[in-house]
Protein backbone atom coordinates (compact mmCIF):
# COMPACT_ATOMS: atom_id res chain seq x y z
CA UNK A 1 0.00 0.00 0.00
CA UNK A 2 1.17 3.09 -1.20
CA UNK A 3 1.91 5.82 1.39
CA UNK A 4 -0.30 9.32 0.85
CA UNK A 5 1.72 11.90 -0.06
CA UNK A 6 1.84 15.01 2.11
CA UNK A 7 1.44 18.61 0.64
CA UNK A 8 2.84 21.47 2.03
CA UNK A 9 1.50 25.40 2.07
CA UNK A 10 4.39 27.91 0.33
CA UNK A 11 5.83 29.45 3.21
CA UNK A 12 4.60 33.25 2.40
CA UNK A 13 2.84 34.76 4.45
CA UNK A 14 1.06 39.06 4.11
CA UNK A 15 2.19 41.18 7.00
CA UNK A 16 -0.33 44.22 7.75
CA UNK A 17 2.12 46.44 5.89
CA UNK A 18 0.83 44.47 2.47
CA UNK A 19 4.78 43.22 2.31
CA UNK A 20 4.93 39.24 1.21
CA UNK A 21 7.81 37.69 3.71
CA UNK A 22 9.21 34.48 4.00
CA UNK A 23 7.19 32.86 7.01
CA UNK A 24 9.00 33.42 10.15
CA UNK A 25 11.46 35.53 8.22
CA UNK A 26 12.29 39.10 7.52
CA UNK A 27 12.95 38.08 3.98
CA UNK A 28 10.78 39.64 1.63
CA UNK A 29 9.67 37.50 -1.75
CA UNK A 30 10.96 40.06 -3.80
CA UNK A 31 14.58 39.67 -2.41
CA UNK A 32 14.88 35.93 -3.28
CA UNK A 33 13.29 36.50 -6.37
CA UNK A 34 15.87 39.32 -7.43
CA UNK A 35 18.53 37.12 -6.28
CA UNK A 36 17.47 34.15 -8.28
CA UNK A 37 16.34 36.54 -11.35
CA UNK A 38 20.32 37.80 -11.02
CA UNK A 39 21.89 34.25 -11.33
CA UNK A 40 21.75 33.04 -7.70
CA UNK A 41 21.45 29.44 -6.89
CA UNK A 42 19.02 28.15 -3.98
CA UNK A 43 22.62 27.33 -1.58
CA UNK A 44 23.68 30.50 -2.38
CA UNK A 45 20.41 32.43 -1.66
CA UNK A 46 20.07 30.15 1.74
CA UNK A 47 24.03 31.19 2.83
CA UNK A 48 23.37 34.88 2.24
CA UNK A 49 19.71 34.58 3.84
CA UNK A 50 20.07 32.13 7.03
CA UNK A 51 16.81 32.52 8.64
CA UNK A 52 15.33 31.22 5.58
CA UNK A 53 15.54 27.10 4.95
CA UNK A 54 16.94 25.58 2.11
CA UNK A 55 13.85 23.89 1.45
CA UNK A 56 12.23 27.07 1.53
CA UNK A 57 14.27 28.50 -0.75
CA UNK A 58 13.16 26.33 -3.34
CA UNK A 59 9.83 26.48 -2.67
CA UNK A 60 9.28 29.75 -2.91
CA UNK A 61 11.79 29.62 -6.23
CA UNK A 62 8.94 26.99 -7.73
CA UNK A 63 6.11 29.20 -6.42
CA UNK A 64 8.08 32.24 -8.38
CA UNK A 65 9.04 29.89 -11.45
CA UNK A 66 4.76 28.46 -11.16
CA UNK A 67 3.07 31.73 -10.46
CA UNK A 68 5.41 34.65 -12.54
CA UNK A 69 2.54 36.06 -14.41
CA UNK A 70 0.46 36.54 -11.14
CA UNK A 71 2.68 37.68 -9.09
CA UNK A 72 4.43 40.68 -11.26
CA UNK A 73 1.97 43.23 -10.56
CA UNK A 74 3.09 42.63 -6.43
CA UNK A 75 6.88 42.88 -7.62
CA UNK A 76 6.25 45.90 -9.91
CA UNK A 77 4.69 47.63 -7.26
CA UNK A 78 7.04 46.56 -4.67
CA UNK A 79 9.80 47.78 -6.68
CA UNK A 80 8.35 51.47 -7.32
CA UNK A 81 7.48 51.10 -3.35
CA UNK A 82 11.28 50.82 -2.91
CA UNK A 83 12.31 53.74 -5.41
CA UNK A 84 10.02 56.03 -3.47
CA UNK A 85 11.30 55.39 -0.60
CA UNK A 86 14.84 55.84 -1.46
CA UNK A 87 13.87 58.94 -3.25
CA UNK A 88 12.02 59.89 0.00
CA UNK A 89 15.25 58.99 2.01
CA UNK A 90 18.12 60.73 -0.26
CA UNK A 91 15.66 63.83 0.14
CA UNK A 92 15.54 64.08 3.16
CA UNK A 93 19.29 63.08 4.12
CA UNK A 94 21.35 63.71 1.01
CA UNK A 95 24.49 61.92 0.16
CA UNK A 96 26.52 64.47 -1.23
CA UNK A 97 28.91 65.82 -0.02
CA UNK A 98 28.77 63.07 3.01
CA UNK A 99 32.41 62.17 2.75
CA UNK A 100 33.25 65.74 3.81
CA UNK A 101 30.45 66.28 6.64
CA UNK A 102 31.96 62.93 8.14
CA UNK A 103 35.35 63.61 7.87
CA UNK A 104 34.55 67.58 9.44
CA UNK A 105 32.94 65.70 12.51
CA UNK A 106 35.50 63.55 13.01
CA UNK A 107 38.05 66.75 12.90
CA UNK A 108 35.73 68.26 15.63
Amino acid sequence: MAEPLRTESIPLVTGADGVVRVHGTRVTLETLVAAFVEGATAEEIAQQYPSVSLADVYQVIGYYLRHSAELEPYLARRRRDIADTMRANEATWPSAGIRDRLLARRER
